[in-house]
Order: C-alpha cells, then sequence, then structure tokens
C-alpha cells in the first residue's frame, strides 16, 4: 500500500499515556485514596486535559485493578483486595521467572553492570527511606532481563499486572523487612552472573511472591 500522506496521531498517543501514567502513580502514591470516587470531568480539570483521555485512562486502569468501574454508577479507586493482589503477585512472579529463565544465557556484560547499579540504588533508597527510589530502582533491575528475554507478550502482561501490586510494593519497601529485598536482589545477580538460569529465575520469582507474606 502507498505510505499515507498525513502524520500518524503520536500527540493523543501520547497524551493518553500520560493521562494514564499521571492517574496511576496518584493511585499507588495515596493521592487518590481507597474508596475514592473518581469524577472524569474533576480529572479532566486537574490534569487539564479534556474528558476522553481520561476516560480512557480509567478504562485501562479497570483493566489493571487500581479502579472498580461501575457503568451508570461511579468509578473508584479499588481497595488493596488481598484475593485480586495475590492473584496479581502469582502472575507477575510466573512472567518474572519465564523472563529471568529465558535471559540468563543472552545478559551481556553490560546487561550484569546494570542490574548492579540499580541494586545498589534500590539498597540506597532503602537506608534513606526513600520509597520513590527504591520502587525506581526496583523496576530498573528487574526490567533489565525482561528487556533481554525480548517476549512481549509477558512485557504486556507485566505492564497490566504490575500496577496493582505498586501499592503493597511501597508498604514493604518502607518496612524493616525491605532489607530481605537487598539480598534477594544480589542472590539473583550473582546467578545471573553465573549463568543459572533456573536457579535466577526461581529466585525472581521468589522475590515476587514474598511481596505478601503470609498470604499463601
Amino acid at each position: 500500500m502507498p505510505i499515507p500522506t498525513h502524520a500518524p496521531a503520536t500527540g493523543r498517543t501520547l497524551l493518553r499515556d500520560g493521562v494514564y501514567g499521571r492517574l496511576r502513580d496518584a493511585i499507588i502514591d495515596g493521592t487518590l485514596e481507597p474508596g475514592e470516587q473518581l469524577r472524569d470531568g474533576e480529572l479532566a480539570a486537574w490534569l487539564g486535559v479534556s474528558r476522553t483521555p481520561v476516560r480512557e485512562a480509567l478504562l485501562r486502569l479497570a483493566g489493571s485493578g487500581l479502579v472498580i468501574a461501575r457503568p451508570g454508577r461511579s468509578t473508584v479507586v479499588s481497595e488493596l483486595d488481598p484475593r485480586a493482589l495475590r492473584e496479581a503477585r502469582d502472575v507477575v512472579a510466573a512472567m518474572h521467572r519465564l523472563a529471568v529463565g529465558k535471559a540468563v544465557p543472552l545478559l551481556s556484560d553490560a546487561d550484569l553492570d546494570a542490574m548492579r547499579d540499580a541494586a545498589r540504588r534500590f539498597a540506597a533508597a532503602v537506608e534513606a527511606g526513600d520509597v520513590d527510589a527504591a520502587v525506581a530502582a526496583d523496576d530498573d533491575l528487574h526490567g533489565v532481563p525482561v528487556k533481554v528475554a525480548g517476549n512481549r507478550a509477558v512485557a504486556d502482561v507485566l505492564e497490566q499486572y504490575t500496577p496493582l501490586l505498586r501499592r503493597a510494593e511501597r508498604l514493604r519497601f518502607a518496612a524493616p523487612d525491605a532489607q530481605e529485598s537487598i539480598a534477594r536482589h544480589d542472590e539473583l545477580i550473582r546467578l545471573c552472573d553465573a549463568r543459572d538460569a533456573e536457579g535466577a529465575a526461581a529466585v525472581a520469582a521468589g522475590t515476587w511472591s514474598a511481596l505478601l507474606p503470609g498470604t499463601g
């Protein structure tokens, strides 16, 4: 087919993703609290956009479980539902197991250095009590094998279900047992460096499984 003469609608895509990201982060950091009613007009005014990207973002957030949409009634921020968290945790753990198992033989020295750097930043953030920085560093560390694995389906599933776990992550990283995550990161990197794909995959999955201790 001939090349289209019109430019792609990148502006709209960026706007839509930006609105989604801001609302997602506002829910995760508690700006928008569990049980709070979300009105698209108020959110649009707050973000300085039209209602359309807000409505689209709320649909995506509903798909991730961060909001509950009741057609014709209301849309509210979801509570921290233990069952939903467990289900999302198990899916995310399985995806990281798969990604790490495939990535280990492919990791370069630069990839391992990036993981080590992220682990150092995570440890420093935990020591400083900086939860935002800890979450960002944790994302960077686990993101390396996901990117190297190159499985688009895994990345898509993680993009959908990881946000639901963010509030639980923030609680864990602010607690004393966050030190356990530092040790798990070090062990994950050690096994990746040793090219122990099975062992590294098990540690990666266990890191996420441990996010909700005592829930089975």
